[in-house]
């Protein structure tokens, strides 16, 4: 099997995803410790230059219960914090290990870490957060199941409302194209995705100006942090920005009476989000952050061919 990154959605075929998230459900209702063989004998190096909570635990415990070793790297505990070339990092971590996850800031140091000869995954970096999107496709489709809804991704309303620049909202402007729902973005207008973007999405997404008029035949409702990591010198304008758009049940009720609510945390209680929200009966925020494990360990599986 030859080498495969993924480093955006697009990197997978609608058929590879649903094969990674079949697999994803498989692996979650397995027993724990039943898959402790699929990685056995191989290393996975998690490279964090930016902080991480989810990102970081989801996929050290995931290679560890697939019976790998996860060797996880801060900019400090490496070479990478004096300087040393993201590709020399990169080609000595492929002689150590069998894949690469990467979770930084600019594109180009994402693309130079995917020179190295063994999968690399995009565990965040300013243009997306295809891991964290993927596993709240999973997250999606496992709620519907749950309520006995047939429908599918194609037929559904997504609403996001809030930064739609974000490297989260961008996930989901491409994750609109190759999965064909309808997702409506709710931005001021110096805070939306780029406009070629939205363009390539091909009418399946739109712009406005209100959160109301977003959430409007919503099934899924999606918001996320104002400031995001290395934004903090904006906050004070983002506040402003932002004013009024905080989600909360009084504004859930221009959405579908069944429709529920996404964060890929952390969260800023009282601002993108109240606590009476995120806490409440709407909120599969919990199963949200779960189903990062399941959904990454299955990835892995996929890129490793295992």
């Amino acid at each position: 099997m030859s080498k495969r990154d993924f480093l955006c959605l697009g990197d997978l075929s609608p058929e590879e995803t649903r094969h990674v998230l079949s697999l994803a459900g498989t692996l979650k209702a397995a027993p724990k410790g039943s898959h402790a063989d699929e990685l056995r004998g191989r290393a996975v190096a998690i490279v964090m230059e930016k902080a991480s909570t989810r990102t970081r635990v989801s996929f050290e415990v995931g290679v560890a219960q697939l019976g790998g070793h996860p060797v996880v790297l801060s900019p400090q505990g490496s070479q990478l914090a004096r300087g040393e070339p993201v590709f020399d990092t990169a080609r000595v971590l492929s002689r150590y290990c069998d894949a690469i996850v990467y979770r930084t800031s600019e594109t180009t140091r994402l693309r130079e870490m995917a020179r190295a000869a063994v999968p690399v995954v995009n565990a965040l970096s300013d243009d997306g957060h295809p891991v964290q999107v993927l596993s709240d496709l999973f997250t999606i489709e496992e709620v519907l199941r749950r309520r006995g809804d047939a429908r599918r991704l194609s037929e559904l309303t997504v609403a996001w409302v809030g930064d739609g620049a974000s490297n989260m909202a961008r996930s989901f402007v491409e994750a609109s194209r190759l999965f064909g729902f309808a997702l409506r973005i709710a931005a001021p207008e110096a805070y939306r995705p780029p406009a070629d973007e939205v363009a390539g999405a091909g009418g399946r997404v739109s712009l406005h100006d209100r959160p109301e008029d977003a959430l409007r035949g919503a099934v899924v409702v999606n918001t996320d942090v104002w400031t995001s990591m290395g934004q903090e010198a904006e906050n004070a304008a983002r506040m402003r920005a932002f004013a009024g758009w905080t989600v909360t049940e009084a504004m859930l009720k221009a959405a579908e009476p069944d429709a529920f609510v996404l964060h890929c945390l952390p969260a800023h209680r009282g601002e993108e989000i109240d606590d009476e929200t995120i806490e409440g009966p709407r909120s599969v925020v919990w199963d949200q952050a779960e189903n990062r494990l399941h959904v990454q360990k299955a990835l892995l599986c996929f890129l490793l061919g295992v």
